[in-house]
């Protein structure tokens, strides 16, 4: 657990970057409110999120994660709500766009934040060869998109573990190189092919929810997705009160005291 505590302490000590693009913000009407709350460009909890992309981006473009994989080990630890925030801070800093895809083939959420529906995406790729360019949509927030999951399937562990899932990741990656794909997978827990699914991405970002996940569980599954790939943890509704303690100790001054998600 040692990578772990290291990788969320680098989480709190990013540099703030003090040149973002708060213009290029905008909160489209049909989010989920939860989602046009939590973007607030001003706001020290968005914050936390421009410092997560920080050691996505700030790389020698041959070591830069194109595509990353958000996880957890159990349901309800918050990835798609830390996916959906994550691409939207990307996107901000981005010369060209970042794109989202739910690969939550049995609890999709994210086509629902954005206030889109989830009748077509992945799915339909997967299963009948929709073009991919059929399938994007736009969220609202310029220079970011998102391919929805699409109806759940009756066999969503065959089509996510399936040769056809990997030729998709690698066609996605080729046909939008100018973008930093974020994969939003199934918690570990309830779906085995999430490691096979890290296997074929450039790292991945672990989140983990204050009191859901056991230790043992978290540093079993960083064992199997293995160390060298975890770009970063990000730990949940870490109580405010002990968040407090621990800022104090580690004397920072970034807010995350009173916002953290």
């Amino acid at each position: 657990m040692g990578k772990l505590t290291k990788a969320f302490e680098k989480t709190l000590r990013a540099v703030e970057e003090k040149n973002a693009n708060i213009s290029d913000f905008f909160a489209d009407d049909r989010w989920d409110q939860r989602l046009r709350l939590s973007t607030d460009p001003h706001s020290p909890f968005f914050e936390s999120f421009r410092n997560l992309r920080t050691p996505i981006l700030y790389q020698s473009s041959d070591q830069q994660p194109k595509t990353i994989l958000i996880t957890s080990v159990m349901p309800n630890e918050g990835k798609g709500f830390v996916c959906a925030n994550l691409g939207i801070a990307l996107s901000q800093a981005l010369e060209h766009h970042a794109l989202i895809v739910d690969c939550d083939l049995r609890r999709p959420t994210l086509a629902q934040l954005f206030g889109l529906t989830n009748e077509t995406g992945l799915v339909d790729h997967l299963q009948d060869k929709v073009d991919l360019s059929l399938l994007i949509r736009k969220t609202g927030q310029p220079k970011l998109s998102i391919l929805p999951s699409g109806k759940p399937p009756q066999n969503p562990s065959e089509l996510l573990s399936s040769g056809r899932m990997i030729s998709f990741i690698n066609e996605i990656a080729e046909r939008y190189q100018d973008r930093i794909i974020l994969f939003d997978s199934p918690p570990n827990i309830v779906a085995s092919e999430t490691s096979v699914l890290a296997k074929h991405l450039d790292g991945v970002i672990l989140v983990v929810r204050h009191g859901a996940s056991k230790k043992e569980d978290v540093k079993k599954l960083v064992d199997t997705l293995g160390p060298e790939n975890i770009l970063g943890l990000v730990y949940n509704a870490y109580p405010e009160n002990k968040m407090k303690t621990f800022l104090n100790k580690k004397k920072m001054k970034y807010g995350y005291n009173h916002y953290y998600y």
